[in-house]
Parts: structure tokens; sequence; C-alpha cells
């Protein structure tokens, strides 16, 4: 196999070559949002430039050069994951709309009183309000799969949660503020066991490994593009064809109707019956081209390089006194959490940006994982494969530099 040259890949993304504050960009905050590649951009402009016109509706050149462009996007998506049919992918505005139209379509239809939805203690906001939401209007029950310190979920306690009062399971695939990679598959079949439908926030873990939908058999699967080096407002429902076909639509509007009169309204079919009114076309046509950039490089080496970038900051952070890591998990994606000194995360991250340094700090919508930790926040450096050993270094130089400020 030939070697990456991962500089030529970097150099494709325009904005990593800035100055911020007098001092080169090191973007760290890709677990946040990733950046995009000129390929991609230049897609959204000539969309924008050549052929801007509303899909699925007209007859004209223009709208059928949109709607094939933006229906190829969910082809690529299928051959992604490896789903069955292509009506199985339905387009949102992100991971946190798709868990939002899974808890509102499919709980409303399936929950009742005294079912139990079981959510793990590193799950994202997204992954946990709705189904409280969902749960007050049914009368269902939440049960939480403990952690320990380390960031790793305790498979016992959720096997012993499980039991014929479990309709749903809705975990995180891998944890944006602890990195860890949980054991999505052998989660899978213990739900199975209890005929429970599961549903995988894949947000963190699509971008940086191959996923097999099959080979995982999660009834649903949410993921976004903005993560994927790709344009933000657009993301990715994969559901079982058999549930989608049995669930209500989410929202009402055109494109997901077959005929509308006052005395009634039938839908259209799978998947337009989940993608209400004009979507974001652009962004869709656009992550299309991101896919085509990600497939360039391979999900694989993707995971290689990520896996050598984090195996070197954590060696080189590791030598600071005073750093301490959040979630220590053997088996990880490139995210490492940390505290430095007394200092509160938001304080640290301000100094660091002086250099240059962009990182993500607070509770990264993980609120129930710093209770655990019994801390306000951590510092986050997120990884990408467009990053080098030279923003590693950055990023060590600039918690040493903030040390010395509040010290």
């Amino acid at each position: 196999m030939q070697a990456i040259e991962w500089d030529k890949i970097r150099a494709q993304f325009p904005v990593l070559h800035q100055q911020v504050h007098g001092k080169p960009l090191v973007y760290l905050d890709n677990g946040a949002s990733s950046q995009m590649p000129q390929s991609v951009i230049d897609r959204i402009n000539n969309y924008h430039s050549m052929e801007h016109a509303n899909i699925h509706r007209g007859v004209h050149y223009l709208s059928q050069t949109a709607t094939d462009e933006y229906e190829r996007t969910r082809e690529k998506v299928r051959d992604l994951i490896h789903a069955r049919f292509i009506e199985e992918i339905i387009f949102t505005t992100g991971t946190t709309d798709s868990i939002n139209l899974v808890a509102d379509s499919w709980g409303h239809k399936n929950l009742k009183e005294g079912d139990e939805i079981i959510l793990s203690q590193m799950e994202h906001h997204a992954n946990i309000v709705p189904w409280q939401l969902i749960a007050q209007k049914t009368g269902a029950v939440i049960k939480v799969i403990p952690m320990d310190e380390s960031g790793v979920l305790d498979l016992e306690v959720y096997a012993s949660l499980l039991n014929e009062r479990t309709k749903m399971v809705a975990l995180v695939h891998v944890s944006n503020t602890l990195g860890t990679v949980n054991p999505v598959l052998e989660c899978c079949k213990l739900a199975k066991k209890f005929n429970a439908a599961v549903l995988i926030d894949g947000a963190q873990a699509v971008p940086h490994m191959p996923v097999d939908i099959q080979a995982l058999n999660a009834d649903f699967y949410a993921f976004s593009a903005h993560k994927m080096c790709g344009p933000t407002g657009f993301g990715v429902l994969y559901g079982k064809q058999e549930l989608l076909l049995e669930m209500p639509p989410y929202r009402g509007g055109g494109d997901m109707i077959d005929r509308v009169s006052f005395s009634g309204t039938t839908f259209n079919d799978l998947p337009h019956k989940f993608e209400a009114g004009t979507p974001p076309i652009a962004a869709g046509i656009g992550f299309g081209e991101s896919l085509n950039f990600l497939d360039s490089v391979g999900l694989s080496n993707i995971a290689a390089r990520e896996h050598e970038l984090l195996e070197y900051a954590n060696h080189e952070l590791s030598k600071i006194d005073g750093l301490q890591f959040i979630g220590t998990s053997t088996n990880k994606t490139s995210v490492i959490s940390f505290l430095l000194d007394n200092i509160h995360p938001t304080d640290a991250g301000t100094i660091m940006d002086k250099y240059g340094v962009a990182v993500r700090t607070g509770h990264h919508c993980t609120q129930p994982i710093m209770e655990y930790y019994s801390i306000p926040g951590t510092i986050r450096a997120s990884l990408s494969f467009y990053n080098n050993e030279q923003d590693i270094d950055a990023l060590v130089s600039a918690v040493k530099e903030t040390q010395s400020f509040f010290t």
C-alpha cells in the first residue's frame, strides 16, 4: 500500500493556513466540528452558482439536476454504512434532529407507562433530553448504565438492567468528552435477547472509523455531516425499513405527503415520509462531496493516523506536571480531555487561544459526566487526520504557557 502524504492532505484545508492573534492556527476542536477541504467548498459554491433549484418537484433542468445530485448523496451514505436499502437513509438537520425524530415518532407509537429506556452515563445531552421528554409523555422510565473512573461502561450492570420491560437502548458509540469507544456490538446483542430496539449515536464514530450497520444490527444510527468534513445543518438517520414503515411522520408539510385533503392526508413513501419541507440542498450536495473526499483518504487510514496522533499527544502531555487526564479507556478515539492544576477550564482555554490553539472547554453537553467526576468541565483537544505532530507540540507549549500565566 502506498504511503499517504498527510501534509498534502492537510494542504487541502484552507482554514488551517492562517494566523490567530499573530500565531499559526492550531485547530483542535474537531469533536465540535471538523473543517472542510477545498473540494467541498468548491462543490457548494458551484451548486449556488450554477445548479440552485428546489428538488423533487420541478420538471425543469435545474431542478432535476439538483435532485439527482442530492439523491446521489443518499446512495453514498448507504454505501458508507452498508445499509440494505436506500429507503433506510433519512436526511435530517443533524444527529440531534435524528434522535428527536426517533424519540418522538417511534416513542409515541411504542412506549407506554412502565416501559423502560436504557441510556448510559456518558451520553450527550442530545441522547438524554429527547428520551426524558418522551418518557414524561408516555410514563416510561429511564435507567442508566454507570461508568468507572477510566470512562468505561459497566456491562455487568447493563446486562442486569435489561428485562422484558426494556423497549429502547440508546447509546453513544464514541464519547465526545472521553473518547471512549463503547462495545456497541455486544450491547446490541444483549438488547436483542429482550427484543429491545437500539439507537446508536454515531456522531463521533463515523468520522473516525468504518461502520457496518448490518454487522452491528442496530435499529437506528445517527450522525452529522459537519463532523465529517462537511457542512453544518445536515445529518443522517439510518433506520431499519420495517420500523420506519410503522412509525408515524415526525413533521408535516411539503414533500412528505402523498395526497392532502381536508378529509384526510396520506403520506409519501420512505425515505421522504420523514423529510418535510425544502431541505438544506446545498449542504446535502456538499456532504456528498465530503464523502468522496473521506473515501479517497480511506476511513481505515484515517483511524490509523488519528491513533498515531493520539499516542503522541498522550505521551507529550503526560510529561506535564499538574495535568490530569479525564477518560483513560484503552479503547478510544482521538479525544483528550484534561484538567490543568487548579485552573478553570474556560480560563485555560482563553489563554491557549492567545497562542493560536483552539480547544473546547466546558461540559461538552455531557453534564452527567462532569457530575460523576465532580468537576465543572474539562479542556478538550480533539484531533483529526489533518492535524500533525507540530499541532500537538503547539498544544503542549500553550499548556505550559497557561500554567506559567496563572502561577
